[in-house]
C-alpha cells in the first residue's frame, strides 16, 4: 500500500526564524520530513532560533513503516554528512555564531554520530544513541529524550551509551518519559504519539538549546 505523503519544497531545507539568531538544524525521522516537523520548526523559531530542516529523502516522505525502511537504505553517511555541512554552512553564512542538531531517530543517530565532527555546539537527540562501532568523543553537551518501551542494538543501550559519554567527559542531560514508545513526538506517523511527552520534550529541548547556543 502507497502511503506516500507529499512535502513542500522537495530536496532543499525548509528555513524558519530570524537569519543571524543561534542556529539549528533539524533532522528528520526514517519516515522523513513530514508535516509535523514545519510545526516543530515554528515553534523553536518563535523562541529565537533560526532553524533549517533538510529533506534527506529528496522529496519523499511517508507515513508507512515498511516504505520507511526501504527509503533508510537509500541513504549513506557521507550524503547525510554532505546535507548537514550545507545547512551548517548556510546557518554560519548568516551569522549564527553557535549552531546545534536536533534529530529524531534515525536522525538522531545521525546527529550524535554528525556532532563527534566538533562542528556544533549541542546536539539534541530522540529516542537514539550509538553503538560502541561508531562511538567517538563527542565534544557537544548532549540532550537526550528517551521512551519507557524501546528496543536497542547490543552494544547501543541508553545506560552503556551514557556511561561511554560520561567516561569521555562530554556532558549529558537525559529524560525518560512514562509511558511512551519510540517515536512519541511524531504526530504524522507515529501510532504512539504521545502530545504531553512530546511537549515536555521540546520544552525541555528548547532550554537546554538556548543554555548552550545563546550568547
Amino acid at each position: 500500500m502507497e502511503a506516500l505523503v507529499p512535502i513542500p519544497h522537495p530536496g532543499v531545507p525548509l528555513e524558519y526564524g530570524t537569519p543571524g539568531a543561534p542556529g539549528l538544524v533539524v533532522v528528520h525521522d526514517w519516515f522523513g520530513r513530514l508535516p509535523w516537523l514545519e510545526g516543530y520548526a515554528e515553534a523553536l523559531a518563535r523562541v529565537g532560533f533560526r532553524v533549517l530542516v533538510p529533506d534527506l529523502y529528496e522529496g519523499v516522505a511517508t507515513v508507512d513503516a515498511e516504505q520507511a525502511e526501504r527509503l533508510l537504505t537509500t541513504l549513506t553517511n557521507d550524503g547525510v554528512d554532505a546535507e548537514l555541512d550545507l545547512a551548517f554552512e548556510q546557518l554560519r553564512g548568516e551569522g549564527s555564531e553557535r549552531v546545534g542538531v536536533i534529530g529524531f531517530s534515525m536522525g538522531g543517530w545521525h546527529a550524535l554520530r554528525f556532532a563527534q565532527t566538533g562542528a556544533v555546539d549541542a546536539v539534541v537527540a530522540y529516542y537514539a544513541t550509538l553503538g560502541e562501532s561508531v562511538h567517538g568523543v563527542l565534544p557537544a553537551p548532549v540532550l537526550l529524550h528517551l521512551a519507557e518501551t524501546d528496543e536497542w542494538p547490543e552494544g547501543a543501550e541508553p545506560d552503556a551509551f551514557v556511561a561511554r559519554l560520561k567516561d569521555d567527559g562530554t556532558p549529558i542531560e537525559q529524560h525518560g518519559y512514562s509511558g511512551t514508545a519510540h517515536g512519541f513526538a511524531n504526530a504524522t506517523a507515529s501510532a504512539d504519539f504521545d502530545r504531553d511527552a512530546a511537549a515536555l520534550a521540546f520544552a525541555r529541548s528548547a532550554s537546554f538549546l538556548e543554555s548552550q547556543l545563546s550568547s
